[in-house]
């Protein structure tokens, strides 16, 4: 299967203004690429690449006073099957755990796991550790938030999602990665795209979207809280300890986001772009840092 998956961000700057942005596929998904995944701008502005400490693939720029864009659009290859199951995969003993997933046991800024802790061992503690107990953190998650975009709130953090029960498709996540963290299971939080591929119309508006994976049985495992089932076509774009360390778009000054579109479409299936900015979608995962 080849998927054309992309977005288009459109901005005006009051100055110009320093960014760092997280668009462009994960690098573990580079080899599947058909063709250079480069960011595209308009104005034509430089843009450094580098990675960040989790392996990220990041663009710095400098976007200039005015109205500016910036978007990527690719074509990937996929194998078009859903996220894959192993309902087998044990839990590890914290002390045979790799080093590198010890960090994602710790609370982070969105994921306040030692303050969730004792709900997560009250709720869960009981079931047999593993693929079924995530599941079922999963099932929680899934049936006590009420999505919505109006719910959107970028301070939220997963005690905020528990107590509140509403929130948007990183709100799902904090709050399971959260309880899986106080349950002594590495998760960590995931951005990109999420296909409608194989699901039924009508199809919502394209966005980007937010899960999680979880280190069981010696590997990391995609899991969903959001939409809770194996879904065709996901691309990850970036990975870290919770939305702070992700943000797909990282502003140093005052902006506002004019327009904002995202797909991810099968190649033989594809229809024409839409020229203009759809109907109400969830904002991006951005950050805005002011300057003096």
């Amino acid at each position: 299967m080849r998927i054309r998956l992309g977005c288009e961000l459109s901005y005006a700057f009051p100055d110009p203004t320093p960014m760092i942005v997280m668009l462009n596929v994960h690098p573990s998904r580079v080899p599947a690429l058909e063709g250079d995944d480069a960011l595209r701008t308009e104005p034509p502005v430089l843009v450094e690449t580098y990675r960040d400490s989790f392996g990220n693939l990041c663009g710095r720029l400098v976007a200039p006073a005015g109205n500016f864009t910036i978007g990527t659009d690719v074509v990937i290859r996929d194998g078009g099957l859903p996220d894959p199951g192993e309902p087998e995969a044990e839990q590890h003993a914290i002390e045979a755990l790799p080093a590198e997933t010890l960090l994602y046991l710790l609370p982070s800024r969105y994921c306040e796991s030692d303050l969730l802790s004792n709900e997560a061992w009250r709720l869960f503690g009981h079931l047999t550790p593993g693929w079924s107990r995530v599941q079922a953190v999963c099932d929680f998650v899934h049936a006590h938030v009420t999505f919505g975009y109006a719910f959107s709130h970028r301070d939220r953090t997963a005690m905020d999602a528990y107590a509140g029960g509403r929130g948007v498709c990183r709100d799902f996540a904090h709050l399971a990665v959260a309880f899986c963290r106080a349950l002594n299971v590495p998760t960590r939080y995931c951005t990109g795209y999420v296909s409608f591929i194989g699901e039924p119309e009508p199809h919502a508006t394209g966005d980007f979207a937010a899960w999680m994976e979880v280190f069981l049985g010696g590997r990391w495992h995609v899991f969903d809280p959001r939409n809770n089932q194996p879904r065709i076509g996901r691309v990850m774009v970036a990975f870290g300890r919770d939305a702070a360390d992700v943000p797909l778009t990282h502003t140093f000054g005052p902006n506002a986001l004019v327009g904002f579109r995202v797909w991810a479409d099968e190649v033989a299936a594809l229809a024409a772009l839409p020229d203009a900015l759809p109907g109400a979608v969830e904002p991006p995962q951005t950050m805005t840092t002011r300057t003096a």
